[in-house]
């Protein structure tokens, strides 16, 4: 069963890079108290997530913010050390918060998983936004086919 809009996002403990090495991020106290457009790929470094998905974000940053939002965080089931290199690599490290759920139990908690181990990928989160005020969720568009449309920036953007 997915988490649905009105819901509170479910508080899981996962690791991210922080400046001091590994950190555990406690996801009920990371949403709480703020407006985060969260958006989730199925995986770093993948074409549709690279060029695409992660790239409109970025692009839209500042337009985004600027409609209320106080951050705007990436989402993906890949080890932290992964998510910090895409990040880099993508030039997103001062516009956009890389959160990785490496084991994805954030993303299970949410019921928003997808098998694709056909593709050598094993489970990974499905391509989703969803913007959150206070912990709860206020929308939620999951990607139904394979292009980035209704999750991405310019999506998220008609939503304000």
């Amino acid at each position: 069963m997915s988490i649905n809009v009105g819901d509170k996002v479910p508080s899981v403990t996962i690791k991210r890079l922080g400046e001091g090495g590994m950190e555990a991020v406690n996801t009920g106290e990371f949403f709480a108290g703020k407006k985060i457009v969260l958006f989730s790929v199925p995986g770093a470094f993948t074409p549709t997530c690279s060029m695409t998905h992660l790239p409109e974000f970025i692009e839209n940053a500042e337009a985004i913010k600027a409609k209320g939002v106080d951050d705007i965080v990436c989402l993906a089931v890949n080890d932290p050390f992964v998510m910090k290199a895409w990040g880099e690599a993508q030039g997103a490290s001062d516009k956009i918060t890389m959160l990785p759920d490496g084991n994805g139990e954030f993303t299970g908690a949410m019921g928003l998983t997808q098998d694709i181990s056909a593709a050598g990928l094993a489970t990974r989160g499905k391509r989703f936004a969803m913007v959150i005020n206070d912990g709860v969720v206020e929308s939620l568009d999951i990607e139904e086919g394979k292009g980035v449309t209704v999750s991405g920036a310019t999506a998220c953007l008609a939503k304000f």
